[in-house]
């Protein structure tokens, strides 16, 4: 399963903050970003604002005459800038594959240019001339990760005897945090929709590890094969919450990056722990629904209040009620869009 997005871009402003946007959805260095479009279509605009994003000081200009520019990041390495206009299909191909061991961000322009289409993981670009006239449409396909296919995660729900509650929950905040990220999607920002989806689908698959009597996490009747398949699990990840231990059976399943949006949801984490744009909206869209209803973040508060007063846990509201309200504000400054 892969990430397949499409945007409009009016002008170049909202074109170079689609590229910085991009620098918030990286999960895997070394990555290469394959990049195709007409000329003056602002692939140049896009890369300088991803550019400026990831710290580099100075403006990236388009390498053509020089085929390639090299920049420091401020934390993913080395990025490689390289330009395939005035090469034939032969040279552009020796010069890919001369940095096919680059270990930081490799950027490739003209990459229709090549003799054969990357087979390389990593990261499409497409920008196209809208037929009206009216800016851009930026086309962004991510094969730079593995992704969970939904039959994929029901198996595991049943393997974990995930309760109906818990589900309900965990489709909520699936459907709620893709609402959010088609609105920022509108406004310019590049979402990965499917691996948010699937963050949120997963997100409490191991809710039980720490579940706690009278909270109302469950409703049916706890039989001693799902009692006995909860402590199995719970040995399993001895002293973990559990968002660390979902984050670690993903990792186990072979969905490292998966594991990174669903590893900082937790209640108290502080905002900096969530870096990438995924992360930031699962966090948001898990504290505003109410088992499998979407309310504001006060009222999720009250609820949360009235569950867990009896333990001790006022602290950890005020908390999390802090922290959402402040991701709630950065992702959303005027004002959420329900």
């Amino acid at each position: 399963m892969s990430d397949l997005v499409t945007l409009w871009l009016r002008d170049a402003e909202i074109t170079s903050s689609a590229g910085a946007s991009l620098a918030h959805t990286l999960y895997r260095i070394p990555v290469t970003i394959w990049m195709t479009g007409p000329l003056g279509a602002g692939k140049t605009t896009f890369l300088q604002g991803l550019g400026r994003e990831l710290g580099i000081p100075q403006r990236l200009l388009s390498p053509t005459f020089a085929l390639e520019q090299r920049y420091h990041t401020r934390q993913c390495g080395e990025l490689l800038h390289i330009d395939l206009y005035r090469l034939s299909p032969n040279d552009a191909q020796h010069l890919v594959h001369s940095s096919d061991h680059h270990t930081g961000i490799r950027c490739i322009e003209w990459a229709d240019r090549l003799q054969e289409s990357p087979a390389q993981e990593g990261i499409d670009i497409t920008l196209a001339e809208r037929p009206d006239d009216t800016g851009r449409e930026l086309t962004v396909s991510f094969r730079d990760l593995a992704l969970p296919s939904f039959e994929q995660i029901s198996t595991w729900r049943e393997q974990f005897f995930l309760s109906r509650v818990i589900i309900r929950h965990c489709d909520a905040v699936a459907n709620a945090a893709v609402r959010l990220g088609e609105e920022l999607l509108k406004r310019g920002q590049i979402i990965r929709l499917q691996a948010l989806r699937a963050a949120a689908q997963v997100h409490d698959l191991l809710r039980f590890v720490d579940f706690h009597r009278g909270a109302g996490h469950i409703e049916e009747e706890i039989l001693p094969e799902r009692a006995q398949k909860w402590e199995e699990v719970k040995a399993l990840y001895p002293g973990l919450h559990h968002e660390a231990a979902v984050s670690r059976f993903l990792i186990g399943q072979g969905f490292p990056e998966l594991a990174e949006i669903v590893r900082v949801h937790g209640l108290t984490l502080a905002d900096a722990t969530r870096v990438t744009i995924e992360q930031r909206l699962l966090y948001y869209a898990d504290k505003r629904v109410k088992i499998d209803e979407v309310v504001s973040l006060e009222e999720r508060l009250r609820d949360f209040t009235e569950r867990y007063s009896h333990l001790g846990k006022l602290r950890e509201s005020d908390a999390w009620y802090d922290e959402a309200r402040k991701t709630e504000r950065s992702l959303f400054p005027d004002g959420p869009p329900f």
